[in-house]
């Protein structure tokens, strides 16, 4: 294999969906670059700065803003217009969604994480993909001690947002927010956290509970075909990836915390059935809050209620399969200086 063979990493993903050789070469700068497998990307500076960054995207296929702007950051790195000064893990995770142009094939990949791919159903190519993915983080961060190890797993929402772009915080445990992460997340032009209450089987929780990762699901827009999506949605995000990967020392402007818009989960409705009803518009936008009482789903003889005033939904999907998540409502709440690290 020689450089070149990069110059298209995600085309040859793509090409080779569930499974692509292992290879080694090198960047213009010097930098190890070495393929794992299909959509992953293991990037080895000679001496690589502080930070051990996974950058992942296109974990459902059809959230495509994502995947383009990290085939530009790669482009980048791989034509020597930008230097790699920190080890950097890249992930593009379901190439084979990405060729169907659907979120999925099978099973949603971001449910999958912590070994839930080896609980329950027959297992399918997405469960398998999400074992390996989980063995390459475990291999990328298990490389060496010490760092500060860093998770951004890039999405797009299937609908509309109030908040057009914000951040899934990953259940901490007890542990503090970190003020410097949500310093970047400003910079990157996010806002809006969103707190998660409980453990998940998402990937950027696995990063965060397995690895003491500072991790995050970053949705960065709405989901659009390839092509059709505007670089300037995402130029922020974009900005402060590339100055981590290539300024070992960089660190964004200090947070604004009377900026910070912040949400917790207040409760959850889980698709029981093929009788499962939302009770409201299919093109409803994230965040649209509703009165206290109002109905917000049905299924059979279960019934969820608004139950407060404001109470928002989140990432709406009656189309879930039975089991599954089909909407979160979420209440806004305040961080306290001693929440935050």
């Amino acid at each position: 294999m020689t450089e070149h063979r990069l110059d298209d990493f995600l085309g040859l993903s793509r090409q080779h969906p569930w499974h692509l050789a292992s290879f080694s070469t090198a960047l213009p700068d010097g930098t190890r670059a070495e393929v794992w497998d299909t959509g992953v990307l293991c990037l080895e500076p000679d001496a690589p700065g502080g930070r051990d960054l996974i950058i992942s995207c296109g974990i459902h296929g059809n959230e495509t803003a994502p995947i383009e702007l990290c085939e530009r950051l790669l482009q980048q790195l791989v034509s020597g217009r930008l230097r790699c000064r920190q080890r950097v893990l890249l992930i593009f995770g379901n190439p084979a969604a990405m060729n169907a142009g659907v979120r999925e094939l099978e099973e949603n990949l971001n449910r999958l994480f912590s070994g839930a791919h080896a609980r329950g159903a027959v297992a399918n190519r997405e469960r398998q993909r999400a074992a390996a993915l989980e063995e390459y983080v475990r291999r990328f961060f298990e490389a060496r001690n010490g760092s500060e190890r860093l998770h951004y797993d890039l999405h797009t929402a299937i609908r509309p947002s109030r908040h057009e772009k914000f951040a899934v915080h990953p259940f901490t445990h007890g542990a503090p927010y970190s003020r410097a992460q949500l310093a970047l997340l400003q910079a990157a032009g996010i806002n809006t956290i969103l707190l998660s209450q409980a453990p998940t089987t998402t990937f950027s929780y696995f990063s965060a509970r397995h690895f003491g990762a500072q991790a995050f699901t970053l949705e960065l827009g709405k989901v659009m075909p390839f092509g059709e999506n505007d670089p300037a949605m995402v130029a922020e995000m974009e900005h402060c990836l590339t100055a981590l990967v290539s300024e070992p020392g960089w660190q964004p402007p200090a947070l604004d915390p009377a900026r910070l818009e912040v949400f917790e989960v207040s409760q959850e409705i889980i698709k029981q059935s093929s009788h499962f009803r939302l009770n409201f518009s299919k093109d409803v936008p994230n965040f649209t809050p509703f009165e206290a009482g109002a109905l917000l789903a049905a299924d059979g003889e279960s019934r969820w209620l608004a139950q407060a005033d404001g109470e928002a939904v989140v990432f709406p999907n009656a189309a879930v399969a039975p089991g599954q998540r089909a909407a979160l409502m979420v209440k806004p709440v305040r961080l306290s200086e001693e929440q935050l690290g």
